[in-house]
């Protein structure tokens, strides 16, 4: 575990928490009920996500994204056990009867599917739905989203190497016009995190940073 990673990531993802609380309530909207760092898992970069889930700070979430492992359910309970000793947030991605099975605090939705949560957040009222966007098109204003993970912000791995960082200027612009709180992900790490203060998103999502900094030594 890189401790001085780990305690500048969460205490800048907590800051803007924190920041975007204080706008919402000025503006008369209830504070979302969100961690401030949410830890994205990834079949190749994160496989063993369990072990990272057991160290992240209490209170933060995890994103199981299973992509039709053979193991998913194994994973999603061992996930679910670790973030309840952390009293931190389980979604599952995509799949909604996963989610039931293990008694997950609800889904994170690709980008495509976004058309899925008004009947999810109808069916699970208590749920928590995220969804992913990727900044090329007009916000989605879709009812039953609680908030929007934005990626890639800076150059990232994964499946979002490929594509052009969207950068700290426009992910200003994004939130200032969102109709749910935002994440930024892709790329955000410790050395560069302090960049996102006073953008107004609400916090930090992470693959390949959450897991080294949290990651067993």
């Amino acid at each position: 575990m890189n401790r001085s990673d780990a305690d500048t990531l969460w205490r800048i993802a907590s800051g803007l928490a924190r920041e975007a609380a204080k706008v919402s309530r000025a503006q008369g909207r209830p504070r979302p009920n969100l961690p401030p760092l949410l830890f994205f898992t990834d079949p190749e970069r994160t496989p063993r996500p369990w072990e990272v889930a057991e160290r992240l700070p209490v209170g933060a979430g995890v994103v199981w994204r299973h992509f039709g492992a053979p193991d998913a359910l194994e994973t999603a309970l061992r996930l679910r056990e670790a973030t309840r000793r952390r009293d931190g947030l389980l979604l599952i991605g995509l799949d909604a009867a996963l989610a039931e099975t293990v008694q997950a605090d609800g889904v994170h939705l690709p980008e495509a599917a976004t058309d899925q949560a008004p009947a999810l957040a109808a069916r699970h009222p208590g749920w928590t739905i995220t969804a992913a966007f990727h900044g090329l098109s007009a916000i989605p204003d879709i009812v039953g989203i609680d908030a929007l993970i934005v990626s890639p912000i800076f150059p990232a791995g994964g499946a979002s190497a490929s594509k052009v960082p969207l950068g700290v200027d426009r992910l200003k612009a994004l939130a200032q016009e969102a109709p749910a709180p935002i994440y930024a992900l892709g790329g955000v790490d410790a050395s560069n995190a302090h960049t996102l203060i006073g953008s107004g998103v609400y916090g930090i999502a992470g693959v390949g940073s959450v897991r080294a900094a949290f990651e067993a030594d």
